[in-house]
């Protein structure tokens, strides 16, 4: 895979000043000093954060750190190799970095200026009917996706069936996806926060190992974000404001974005790079440390 192209490279990059003797004689605590120097590096913020030059707000729930949109694409694009996109931040628990070792989950911000989103399918919605036909959606794309070098994905059901808050117009859901021939799924944590002219889209992404973790702070993170007076849904004028070309289904099945670039879209349910990072990291701490044990021996 490319994202794991990026890891092999980011850490072999850490290493490439030393020879191959010289590697063997790197302690333990070097390669801590070298992963704590890249979370280090970055500044994190608490408290009220204003979004999008005042579209929305966050204020950072009890437990976690936000970093900004400039230090998010940092993380994103450099550090685990994802295309560029518009993020408008990223939360991580507080005890949690970049590449920790105890690495968890980090959720994505971005905004969609898609228009207006009319909810009054939310209460006919059959989701184990939208389940299967989201599942065939999923299948049809993945020729088309190995032909451009894409793995395949699968979706193999709901992690946390879709829940739609109608009194303050907030959405969550979590799909349960496989990456080519992966042996751990990937966790999919959707939220979305509906707005006058679109949405916020919150994704936590990480392996289904976090799911109770996720699940357990989803309302921590919901009640954490709004938009603000003037943006918020109850702001929308059908005389002047654009609306969105499909309902709460079509926002969790995300068909029209589908066509609109479904394989870009993809790329950015980014699966943790640092999970690979950190194991791909332990493996050549093991060789290390293992070729040393062998040669006193």
């Amino acid at each position: 895979m490319k994202k794991l192209l990026y890891v092999c490279v980011f850490f072999c990059a850490l290493f490439s000043s030393f020879s191959q003797e010289e590697v063997l004689e790197i302690s333990e605590e070097i390669i801590k000093q070298k992963i704590d120097s890249i979370n280090n590096s970055f500044q994190f913020q608490t408290g009220k954060i204003i979004l999008d030059n005042g579209l929305a707000e966050i204020n950072v729930p009890e437990g976690y750190k936000f970093l900004d949109a400039k230090q998010s694409n940092t993380v994103l694009t450099d550090l685990w190799g994802n295309p560029p996109s518009e993020v408008l931040g990223m939360l991580f628990p507080e005890n949690v970095g970049p590449v920790s070792n105890n690495f968890t989950y980090a959720v994505e911000i971005t905004y969609s200026n898609d228009g207006y989103i009319n909810d009054e399918d939310a209460k006919e919605i059959n989701y184990d009917d939208l389940l299967s036909q989201m599942k065939s959606d999923a299948d049809a794309t993945n020729e088309e996706r190995k032909k451009l070098g894409y793995p395949s994905i699968n979706l193999v059901g709901w992690a946390s069936e879709p829940f739609y808050d109608e009194k303050n117009k907030k959405l969550h859901w979590a799909k349960e996806l496989k990456f080519s021939t992966d042996s751990i799924n990937t966790l999919n944590y959707n939220i979305r926060v509906l707005g006058r002219s679109g949405y916020l889209n919150l994704n936590a992404i990480g392996t289904m190992e976090v799911l109770p973790l996720v699940k357990n702070n989803v309302n921590q993170i919901l009640n954490s974000v709004t938009f603000t007076e003037g943006n918020t849904y109850a702001d929308f004028n059908p005389d002047i404001d654009k609306v969105a070309a499909y309902g709460i289904g079509g926002l969790i099945a995300g068909k029209l974005l589908a066509k609109a670039g479904f394989f870009a879209l993809l790329l950015k349910f980014w699966k943790f790079i640092a999970i690979g990072a950190i194991g791909l990291f332990s493996v050549l701490k093991n060789k290390i440390f293992g070729s040393k044990k062998e040669e006193e021996a």
